[in-house]
């Protein structure tokens, strides 16, 4: 069975730290072996890109290893890039979360995890997330560690 992972800000970060995490970093590689497709939304790379270069131009320079490998994910996981209709999806997760008395973040953030959201629903993936609560109101979750245990 090949599913498709979508990771989230904190797992894609887990690789991209100037000290990646190397239990991830095997998931990561097991999950590929086993056929799963990974996905790299570009919304989070955008966050991750954007707390890079901050790092950075605050003298920080081992984060910019983390830029490169930021890249080579862009090069190696399956890059999902946004468009209107994730937009427009996201734009219903929001207000749907606010409806319902469970915002994911301030009302005058962008929110980051509404529009991950849209992207998951739109390849019909599992969000790899730290954070399941804000992501299951909208989308199937799961920590890496809980897919872990079904890949094996």
């Amino acid at each position: 069975m090949v599913s498709v992972l979508v990771l989230d800000t904190g797992p894609a970060g887990m690789i991209a730290h100037p000290r990646p995490n190397e239990e991830f970093s095997l998931w990561l590689q097991n999950a590929l072996a086993a056929g799963s497709i990974v996905v790299l939304p570009e919304i989070v790379d955008y966050e991750l890109r954007r707390n890079f270069k901050l790092e950075i131009g605050r003298g920080k320079t081992s984060f910019q290893q983390s830029l490169k490998r930021l890249d080579e994910l862009r090069e190696v996981l399956t890059f999902l890039p946004i468009d209107s209709q994730i937009m427009l999806s996201a734009a219903e997760f929001w207000a749907a979360a606010r409806l319902q008395h469970k915002p994911t973040g301030d009302p005058k953030e962008l929110d980051g995890d509404a529009i991950l959201a849209a992207q998951a629903l739109q390849v019909e993936g599992i969000v790899v997330t730290t954070n399941v609560g804000h992501l299951e109101l909208f989308v199937e979750a799961k920590t890496w560690q809980e897919i872990k245990q079904e890949i094996q």
